[in-house]
């Protein structure tokens, strides 16, 4: 879909550059931004090995353990229909905890493990649990107590203070995994509902 977007923006912009006459400029700014482009990713490949190296250390010091287990009676709630003590947990609270450093991609891996130890629980193969509907609203909501890798985007674009929008986000998205979960909740509780009347 997101392919079907691009290729209307690039398209739709060529042919009105074209009628004002300004597709000379436009030719000039896909060069400039091609460049600029190919800046920001050098740039953000030592920031991002050295935020990768953070989590790395974490994982080999216990640091990465210690959140886990703080994180995992949170998980139980929120998660109550994974049995205690399955690989499922430890991989959910690895990949929140990964998501709040804002090292979204060492995350990424970690999701796809805990979605398919959640789908080895699924009985209906076809269907998400409401587990799997909860894990993806919260990462959706992509809390974050360090935005990372939004600081070494700014980093990288020349900001020279990057850590001021570590409240701002931290409020935001927040806000954001509050709703996300009283969403899931609430759809949860509505379905529970719909199933106790048939049942009756």
């Amino acid at each position: 879909m997101m392919n079907y977007i691009w290729a209307f923006l690039i398209v739709f912009s060529i042919i009105i550059s074209f009628f004002t006459g300004k597709i000379a400029d436009v030719g000039a700014s896909i060069l400039l931004s091609a460049k600029f482009a190919v800046n920001v990713v050098i740039s953000l490949i030592g920031i991002m090995a050295f935020w990768l190296g953070i989590v790395k250390i974490a994982e080999k010091s216990g640091l990465m353990d210690v959140l886990v287990r703080f994180i995992a009676p949170v998980c139980r709630f929120l998660f109550p229909s994974i049995p205690s003590g399955h690989p499922a947990l430890g991989s959910i609270a690895t990949s929140f905890s990964a998501n709040a450093l804002g090292i979204a991609n060492a995350a990424t891996p970690i999701g796809i493990r805990a979605m398919e130890q959640m789908q080895e629980l699924n009985p209906q193969k076809n269907t998400a649990t409401d587990a799997m509907c909860m894990f993806l609203a919260i990462n959706t909501a992509g809390f974050q107590l360090v935005p990372a890798s939004a600081m070494a985007v700014l980093v990288a674009v020349g900001c020279y203070n990057p850590s001021v929008i570590i409240l701002p986000a931290l409020i935001a998205t927040t806000i954001a995994l509050i709703i996300a979960i009283f969403s899931v909740k609430m759809f949860e509780f509505a379905s529970f509902l719909k199933n106790f009347k048939e049942e009756k």
